[in-house]
């Protein structure tokens, strides 16, 4: 039973190395990389900078996700599908 409580936990966190290196990829595909890099302002703030003022935020990722999506927001519209934005915030809130 310990064994197989430990591969999970393993296989989990693999699984989460693989997910946050392919963010990076994503954020380019999904066109976020227009208006934000990773520890640079652009037209958008940068990466890191989000995930700092978000880091105190025990919904963080629900905050930034509703700011994004927000139709009335500030937001420029992009092609990303809400799974994507999501699996970004995920990534975003690790830098």
């Amino acid at each position: 039973m310990k064994l197989a409580l430990i591969s999970a936990i393993v296989a989990a966190g693999v699984l989460s190395v693989g997910v946050a290196r392919a963010n990076p990829e994503l954020s380019k595909s999904a066109g976020c990389v227009k208006c934000h890099e990773i520890d640079k302002k652009k037209k958008g703030p940068a990466f890191q900078e989000s995930a700092k003022k978000y880091k105190a935020n025990p919904d963080a990722e629900g905050a930034m996700f509703k700011s994004i999506m927000d139709p009335k927001g500030d937001h420029p519209e992009m092609k990303a599908t809400p799974d994507e934005v999501k699996a970004v915030l995920k990534w975003v809130k690790t830098l």
